[in-house]
């Protein structure tokens, strides 16, 4: 009878109200969870009516269905530690259970905003639900091995692989001032810079204008290469030059390079000045060392750092200026002078930390100024946020109805950037939560109610007969 159906009205209210309000005690409960996503309850009609209608009614009942509301971001505060990390848009940090992939694909991968990463015993960062963030490596020449879907490509992020370093010597920028009023010596008449008896390397030629300045090795060692200068004897806007390394041991080098040069050559002034940067300057803009350990002879023209020094390969690029362009190399009628050298590498320095970019780059900072990328973060998108199944711990499955994962770097595509010292707070809206359970408790006791007059209806039904 419909009195029957009524109180399973009744019931199902009773049992609808109830999982809505253990919905909402989950949302106040986690109010204050890193990457929290509240969860809906959607309220369904069981009743089934032709469209001419029904002479009788049965009551059906109601039905409730929970879905998280993951598609909502939660307000972005600041973090306490320099691996705090939110994402500013879409998109999910990609983690997984352990810090190990076994590379057959079989590993779990999950999706989560909490991003309130700390270092574990062993160096690697994971969120407080223990699961360990992973990202793409940075490779020896500083490119990244992006794929939109291969996990295999991703490694566990870990600090403690994180040594110090060195920087070796790249790019020397050399801002000085050489006096065209210079008187030339008489010893510019013989100059020769192939012959030890005529030049400024060996020390028996006076330079009329000398300066040191100190590079880097690969191994973060202190090098000196000694500038010197010497007016041409007949032609008045070009000089001699040589550079040299002290101690000359510290360099092998084939003919016609002596005495520890590294490299000759003529640096010749325009008129107004300003060097030139083509003919007739002949001094070259790139030096490459070779290696303490090449093996055979150093070839005409080569520098080869001396076996004593174990050091290895590099280049380096010589910046004198160009015309019409603040700094570098000039004659001007004033003082010689060595306004400035712009010389980078560095000395050894041990790992002093790490810093986050919007664009994902997670870099190692070092005691020596050096700061080098160590991975990328990608940033997973789904088509469908909402469809993701949760799995305990802020993290999300895919599921058929979420679609499939793109791996992208942050700020491309349709994914959000990194937010660096930074965590997402829950989505919960506490003022929505309590105004929800001031209506789920309504409504819980008004299905009661259908129940009690129910009940008495049926009474009066069983007390007709007497």
């Amino acid at each position: 009878m419909s009195i029957n159906s009524a109180m399973a009205a009744g019931a199902s209210g009773l049992i609808a109200n109830s999982s809505a309000l253990a919905a909402i005690s989950d949302n106040i409960a986690n109010v204050n969870t890193i990457g929290y996503k509240r969860v809906d309850t959607i309220f369904t009609p069981n009743y089934k009516i032709g469209g001419g209608g029904a002479s009788r009614y049965a009551s059906s009942g109601v039905s409730s269905n929970s879905r998280l509301d993951v598609n909502s971001s939660g307000l972005l505060t600041p973090g306490v530690s320099a691996t705090d990390m939110a994402i500013d848009g879409d998109g999910f940090f990609v983690v997984r259970p352990t810090p190990t992939n076994s590379g057959t694909g079989s590993d779990a991968v999950l999706f989560t905003r909490s991003g309130g990463f700390q270092t574990d015993s062993s160096g690697y960062l994971r969120n407080d639900a223990g699961q360990y963030l992973y990202a793409w490596p940075v490779q020896a020449d500083g490119t990244v091995n992006q794929n939109p879907s291969n996990l295999d490509q991703l490694e566990a992020v870990n600090l403690s692989n994180i040594g110090g370093t060195a920087n070796a010597t790249s790019n020397v920028r050399i801002n000085a001032n050489l006096q065209a009023s210079t008187t030339p010596s008489a010893a510019a008449a013989t100059y020769a810079a192939g012959t030890t008896a005529n030049n400024m390397a060996s020390g028996n030629v006076t330079p009329d204008f000398q300066r040191t300045i100190q590079i880097y090795d690969t191994q973060g060692g202190v090098r000196s290469v000694t500038m010197s200068f010497l007016k041409h004897a007949t032609n008045a806007n070009q000089w001699h030059v040589e550079l040299h390394v002290q101690p000359a041991a510290d360099v092998t080098t084939g003919a016609p390079l002596v005495d520890g040069q590294i490299a000759t050559g003529i640096v010749a002034f325009d008129t107004n000045g300003e060097i030139q940067s083509g003919a007739p300057t002949t001094l070259p803009t790139t030096i490459a060392f070779e290696s303490s350990d090449t093996a055979g002879a150093v070839g005409a023209g080569a520098i080869r750092w001396s076996n004593t020094t174990g050091v290895g390969a590099q280049t380096l690029a010589l910046d004198l200026g160009t015309a019409g362009a603040p700094g570098g190399i000039t004659q001007f009628n004033s003082p010689s002078n060595l306004d400035s050298t712009v010389v980078d590498g560095a000395i050894f320095g041990a790992f002093a930390g790490v810093e986050v970019s919007e664009d994902g780059f997670l870099s190692a900072r070092f005691t020596n100024g050096v700061v080098r990328q160590v991975y990328q973060m990608p940033v997973a998108t789904v088509f469908n946020a909402n469809g993701l199944a949760s799995v305990g711990g802020a993290s999300f499955q895919i599921t058929e109805d979420s679609g499939a994962f793109t791996l992208n770097a942050p700020g491309s595509g349709a994914s959000g950037t990194i937010a660096a010292q930074t965590v997402e707070n829950s989505n919960v809206d506490i003022a929505t939560e309590f105004s929800n359970l001031i209506i789920t408790q309504r409504a819980y006791s008004a299905s009661s109610r259908i129940i009690t007059t129910a009940d008495e209806m049926l009474a009066e039904a069983i007390q007709m007969k007497r």
